[in-house]
């Protein structure tokens, strides 16, 4: 590859969750470091602009995110769930970074299509992959992936479009919105029983939903043999043209959201995992986008590792 594109936006930074909240601004803060130390990897740093409502309206009604919006608070912080689980929580900043998390993927995608840049990294908050069509949970108000694939098939007429998710948690978004497109694969590897509580392999949508729910303490080789007999494997048979990677860190063993043992550097040969079939069917075309992942030190590796693999042909 000649370069990575890195899409990020200081709003990103300014999404507040209050004190002892894992989805944090560090969060972050933490992967920029991380990239800009990575100086065997040619980056292009870009800004990642404010989505426009239309191009959100591609996977969310308006009203829906109207109301989103409308609750956003002048001070302080109002949660969008209903107590004791008012953890997705919107700030007074909220708009701004939801936009522009929105807006990163829709950036790479022009890039990919009309620049012929085959890697990005969307390095957002609020994360996405829980956003369903209308149920803001998990951190997530609006499903920026999800919106990410809608936008290649409709503005750059991208006809089969494969999302492999690898966060911890499943995401029961992108599989809500997706469940009866067999234009768009959906393939998840996460722990069960874990927040969200679906992604059973049972559920197949119309035969586009492959998921793979593991065992807590699941260590790295079980985990990326899982990986490639369960979700690449079926992600080959799909033949995409364009592969999306929800790249949760969170299944890391420092993580202390979840119970999976990965080391850093099993996120290096599972984002391989993906370029190589990206490389086969896709034209070598994948944006990642960042999800989950809370331990900082974990973070700070584990992008590196997923970086390099993207970067490397």
């Amino acid at each position: 590859m000649n370069s990575i594109n890195i899409y990020s936006h200081p709003d990103c930074l300014k999404k507040d969750n209050g004190p002892n909240h894992p989805e944090r601004m560090e969060r972050l803060e933490t992967i920029l470091a991380a990239i800009d130390d990575l100086e065997e990897i040619e980056i292009n740093t870009r800004e990642a602009p404010q989505a426009s409502i239309e191009h959100i309206e591609l996977v969310h009604p308006s009203n829906h995110i109207e109301k989103i919006f409308a609750m956003i608070p002048e001070t302080g912080l109002v949660g969008v769930e209903k107590e004791p689980y008012a953890d997705t929580l919107l700030c007074p900043h909220s708009r701004d970074a939801i936009l522009r998390a929105c807006g990163a993927g829709i950036a790479a995608s022009d890039r990919l299509i009309l620049g012929n840049q085959k890697r990005s990294f969307c390095a957002v908050r609020p994360p996405g992959h829980h956003a369903e069509t209308v149920r803001a949970n998990g951190f997530c108000f609006f499903n920026n992936v999800a919106i990410a694939a809608r936008y290649l098939q409709q503005k750059h007429h991208i006809g089969k479009v494969a999302i492999i998710d690898f966060d911890v948690h499943h995401g029961n978004g992108t599989q809500e919105i997706f469940y009866h497109d067999e234009s768009v694969l959906y393939g998840s590897i996460h722990e069960s029983p874990l927040f969200p509580g679906t992604g059973l392999e049972s559920e197949t949508g119309v035969g586009n939903i492959f998921n793979a729910p593991i065992d807590g303490g699941t260590y790295g080789v079980e985990f990326l043999k899982i990986l490639q007999t369960k979700i690449i494997d079926n992600v080959e048979n799909f033949e995409p043209e364009v592969i999306l990677i929800s790249a949760g860190f969170d299944a890391h063993k420092r993580d202390p959201l979840a119970n999976i043992n990965l080391e850093s550097e099993d996120f290096y040969t599972a984002t391989k995992q993906i370029t190589e079939i990206a490389n086969r069917y896709s034209q070598g075309r994948v944006i990642s986008f960042l999800e989950g992942g809370y331990d900082l030190l974990a973070l700070s590796q584990s992008i590196k590792e997923h970086l390099r693999a993207l970067y490397e042909d």
